[in-house]
């Protein structure tokens, strides 16, 4: 099996709902999701298979032409999925990636590898025959649980899109929040929208500020069930997190990808559960560093399109930690997911696609309603290279 050619589509898919976060900006450490701006990427092999993939937003033109250069002429059948190596120039990044958001430090790859190693998987899996997370040792679940999400808004907003989350099956929601919000007032607004029994997450993106705040907040909170605080406080400092565990009467979770920062932070006892991000491969390890810390995990997501959900889903069904409510949520908050047939969801749950590879197909009908005519380099929105 050889790639013959790369085929890039860029497109941007509007949210279907309110605004992420609308008074946010990147120096607060947030970057806003009001639409999706991603690379959708066909990988052509010379017997006839095509692997699907799809970028982070907001990946750098130059970086996929740089790894789908590299990747021309490969046997995906040879190559390590586990530590795949793309070229990568330090100046060509996704902002994501620089360390303000998810890492403790920036990660250092090619932000489109998530994008080819999904693509790189599906081929594999369509020539053998059996699905991703088979690749991954093979899936401990056929479905997994995933919890419904929010961006801020007011109380009674709120309270009627968590109502909309439980009545489509879902047991939870995450919302996105900063001290200054009317904190108490949504969860109490949830609460009486969904009961006793619908649990809520409350992120800030490291806008608790400081363990005093954040511990104020939890005793506020106590009487509600509240899942876990993701990220309170700045993650340079883990050992903040470790003293706000200490005290704190709520589940601590930090959302992470790179290894020896999750490591650290099991070192100094900072959590009580993990958010993890990054390529399955990348997630799939992490999670096992997890489990034998005797902690449970999800998967984080970009409010993504149908294959990386895909992709998310299959990581999931074969990493055992995985037991809290992932973020494999972008079907119900974007206008389209670009496969024909949309993930089935079930009593909150995300059945895992079954078919060879990623077991979803592309919607080119979709794709060329979205399509952008000009990437942010100024070349062409679609694009080949072929030998």
């Amino acid at each position: 099996m050889k790639i013959i050619r790369i085929d890039v589509h860029q497109v941007h898919v509007p949210m279907s709902t309110a605004p992420v976060d609308p008074t946010a900006a990147v120096k607060d450490g947030y970057v806003p999701t009001e639409g999706l701006h991603k690379h959708i990427i066909e990988l052509h092999t010379d017997d006839g298979f095509v692997g699907l993939g799809e970028t982070w937003k907001g990946t750098p033109d130059r970086a996929v032409r740089a790894a789908a250069e590299f990747l021309l002429g490969k046997d995906p059948t040879r190559l390590s999925l586990q530590y795949l190596k793309l070229p990568h120039d330090s100046t060509a990044v996704n902002a994501r990636d620089l360390g303000a958001m998810v890492a403790v430090r920036p990660v250092d790859h090619n932000p489109s590898i998530h994008a080819f190693e999904v693509a790189l998987a599906d081929l594999v899996g369509q020539a053998h025959g059996v699905p991703i997370h088979q690749l991954l040792g093979g899936a401990v679940r056929d479905r997994v649980l995933v919890h419904y999400w929010s961006g801020r808004l007011p109380p009674e907003a709120l309270a009627h899109v968590a109502r909309e989350g439980q009545q489509l099956g879902f047991g939870g929601i995450k919302i996105k929040c900063v001290l200054e919000d009317p904190n108490v007032e949504r969860v109490q607004a949830i609460y009486e929208a969904c009961g006793p029994d619908f649990r809520i997450s409350l992120d800030p993106n490291q806008r608790f500020r400081s363990i005093g705040d954040t511990l104020a907040l939890a005793e506020a909170l106590a009487d509600y069930p509240i899942e876990v605080f993701e990220d309170p406080l700045p993650k340079e400092d883990l050992r903040a997190y470790a003293e706000l565990r200490r005290h704190l009467s709520i589940p601590l979770a930090l959302h992470m990808e790179r290894p020896d920062d999750v490591l650290e932070a099991i070192r100094l006892e900072a959590a009580d559960v993990f958010n993890l991000r990054g390529t399955m491969s990348t997630v799939h390890r992490l999670g096992y560093m997890a489990e034998v810390a005797d902690m449970a995990i999800w998967r984080g997501s970009g409010l993504d399109l149908g294959i990386l959900d895909a992709s998310y889903a299959h990581v999931c069904a074969a990493t055992p930690s995985c037991t809290l409510g992932s973020d494999i949520i972008g079907q119900f908050m974007r206008e389209d997911d670009l496969i024909v047939e949309p993930l089935t969801y079930e009593n909150g749950h995300v059945l895992v696609p079954q078919g060879p590879g990623l077991g979803v197909v592309l919607d080119r009908d979709a794709l060329s309603r979205y399509a952008v005519e000009r990437g942010d380099s100024g070349m062409p929105g679609t694009w080949s290279v072929s030998g």
